[in-house]
């Protein structure tokens, strides 16, 4: 076999499409981030006809590419959470009135083998999107986001992603500087909201794009 890991990833990523499915998410799997965006923008959001568009933060989402192809379309009303020349007032008003758009577009921070997701808000913007609001949400998710189980993903999530995040929004919190979750209290803490989806309510609502590589934290 030429490419035994390839392969593996292969194997792995339909076996949790498969859960996801039967867990009533619509699910998707893509070789690599650019096809992640193509199924994005030629086969799901043309089925969808929405007229507005939003998202929350997620660095796959914009390492697809897609933010870039989305941010200055004419034809739909774009909420640009990601704007940073606004105040702190009107993006958290911006944030209010992205749950009410057509489509939601963000990722997730862990996917279990059973097919649950797993997330870690600061705000809650982003895990209230995903729960409720917009009409119809998009997750792209990097294969180094599948984990065994529950408790699997919540480690990810403690002591990988929130410290990354940490460091890439240079946040003042104690594992900026460690690496390491020490469950502050401090102002900048980003690990305040915690949701668990374990099934997809109303059915296939959430679009999952199952994307083999690494992509964000």
């Amino acid at each position: 076999m030429k490419n035994p890991i390839d392969q593996f990833w292969t194997l792995k990523l339909e076996a949790v499409k498969h859960n996801l499915e039967q867990n009533n998410f619509d699910v998707f799997v893509a070789p690599d981030a650019k096809t992640a965006k193509t199924i994005a923008l030629e086969e799901i959001i043309p089925a969808l006809d929405i007229k507005s568009v939003s998202w929350g933060g997620s660095m796959s989402f914009v390492e697809t590419g897609l933010f870039h192809e989305l941010k200055d379309r004419e034809d739909l009303e774009v909420l640009n959470t990601f704007d940073k020349s606004l105040s702190p007032e009107e993006m958290m008003d911006l944030r209010r009135q992205s749950l009410m758009v057509d489509l939601y577009i963000t990722g997730t921070n862990a996917v279990t083998e059973s097919g649950h997701l797993v997330n870690l808000d600061m705000v809650g913007n982003r895990v209230a999107a995903i729960m409720y609001g917009p009409k119809h949400v998009i997750l792209f998710v990097g294969r180094n986001k599948i984990c065994n189980d529950l408790e699997d993903a919540m480690v990810r999530v403690k002591n990988f992603a929130a410290p990354v995040n940490i460091m890439r929004l240079e946040k003042k919190t104690p594992c900026l500087k460690t690496g390491v979750c020490h469950d502050c209290s401090s102002p900048d803490r980003i690990c305040n909201y915690w949701t668990i989806t374990e099934k997809c309510f109303q059915k296939k609502r959430i679009k999952v794009i199952l994307v083999n590589q690494d992509l964000g934290f």
